[in-house]
């Protein structure tokens, strides 16, 4: 008993370790959209490296925090980004071009 224990508290730790980092890494994708008016850029992500996937990448709409944003983004230009929810809407935090 105390082994499953001791187990379980080791994954739920590289668990919350992994989900973590994951947040803080910067996400790829390419400007599908920029919408000033409203306030938003819909980014489609670029795929990650894994064998077998096929498709199309998912496109998101991101609130902007940093109006200077529009000024710096045109539609296809490649990205890496971060988003946090805010308030409960996906919002970019940083944003760089590639």
């Amino acid at each position: 008993m105390k082994l499953i224990q001791t187990v379980c508290a080791g994954v739920a730790t590289i668990d919350f370790a992994t989900s973590a980092a994951g947040a803080q890494q910067g996400m790829k994708g390419s400007i599908a959209s920029v919408d000033e008016p409203v306030g938003t850029i819909s980014i489609q992500q670029t795929p990650s490296g894994t064998v077998g996937i096929n498709g199309v990448a998912p496109t998101d709409v991101y609130k902007v925090s940093d109006g200077l944003l529009f000024n710096a983004v045109r539609h296809g230009d490649k990205v890496i980004f971060s988003a946090e929810t805010i308030n409960g809407t996906k919002t970019i935090t940083q944003l760089e071009k590639e």
